[in-house]
């Protein structure tokens, strides 16, 4: 990765103004990479923007003190868009993961770079920093910053990435976590980091409301497949019926994929907008290749797609037709 590392120290030596954006309804690695690169510019001098799709979920707010994340509006925010120099796009790499901020993206002139660690990238960026072997895109972003200033890691830096690294490995163990997650995450710690008070504000500051959906959720899973698939579905009556939202049930693959003898886990939400499918495996079984079927895509065991159009009924019974091309 020396030649990007390289030319993107090129880039962002050259020019002042940058936005950065992310996937809709962001997660920890997505707002802890954000937050994390643009403190480290704007310690640099630059002018910089975060615009989300989404808001911030309520448990990932404290990582805006760092720096402010701004959900974009059309009228407000485009012209903002379409004229920084340089455009960054974080935690993805399909800009159909930011559907709102997709007519003034294309309309921008300035370099576009993506920071990524998932598979099948879209090819619109003149710079591609990606790494589908990490874990999280801040254990990607941490070797960046690094080779670029190795004073770069401030204290505010290191709380994000940790964040994103610590979120998007579900606490150090999903498969792709590796030695050098580990180092990394020690370095960060050396920073001031209190794991501890992180994982308060992540999986510790949530509401009742949020409790009885957990409730609904794990009394809606099912098993397939002689025991092998796992099957948690949440239709919008129960949103409706616990005054939540979707940012409430981040990460409840990990109930289905604990329970023994399973091997693929499945959390089918139904949205506003559509249905979202969320895809976990364990060992060799290829799950990003389901997603892909859906029109989504992510890792080997994580994956997940978003379909339009359809119900969730029809959705469970298309999964688990797919799902058994992989048992």
């Amino acid at each position: 990765m020396q030649t990007e590392f390289k030319r993107f120290q090129e880039i962002i030596g050259t020019k002042q103004t940058f936005v950065l954006t992310t996937h809709i309804n962001p997660d920890g690695d997505a707002i802890g990479s954000e937050t994390a690169l643009a403190r480290f510019l704007a310690d640099k001098g630059k002018t910089v923007h975060i615009l989300n799709e989404s808001e911030t979920p309520e448990n990932l707010r404290f990582l805006t003190e760092i720096f402010p994340v701004i959900q974009y509006q059309s009228d407000l925010h485009s012209t903002l868009l379409r004229d920084a120099e340089c455009c960054i796009v974080i935690d993805t790499n399909s800009r159909k993961r930011f559907p709102s901020l997709q007519e003034a993206f294309d309309a921008n002139r300035g370099v576009k770079i993506i920071i990524d660690h998932h598979l099948d990238p879209e090819q619109f960026a003149e710079l591609n920093i990606i790494d589908t072997n990490l874990p999280a895109t801040c254990q990607l972003l941490y070797s960046l910053l690094s080779s670029i200033d190795s004073t770069s890691i401030t204290s505010p830096v290191a709380l994000a990435l940790y964040t994103g690294i610590m979120t998007d490995t579900q606490s150090f163990r999903l498969p792709l976590t590796d030695p050098a997650t580990h180092t990394i995450a020690a370095e960060l710690l050396r920073k001031g980091v209190k794991p501890q008070e992180v994982y308060q504000h992540v999986y510790e500051s949530g509401a009742h409301d949020t409790l009885r959906l957990l409730g609904m959720a794990l009394n809606s899973i099912s098993l397939h497949q002689d025991g092998r698939v796992a099957l948690m579905t949440l239709p919008r009556q129960v949103f409706i019926d616990t005054g939540t939202k979707e940012s409430d049930v981040d990460n409840l693959t990990q109930y289905v994929l604990s329970i023994r003898g399973v091997t693929i886990g499945i959390v089918i939400t139904e949205l506003e907008e559509g249905i979202k499918v969320s895809f976990r495996s364990k060992g060799d079984i290829p799950i990003n290749k389901v997603a892909n079927h859906f029109g989504g895509g992510g890792h080997k065991n994580a994956a997940g797609a978003r379909i339009k159009n359809s119900t969730i009924s029809a959705v469970t019974r298309d999964v688990l037709e797919q799902i058994t091309r992989y048992l």
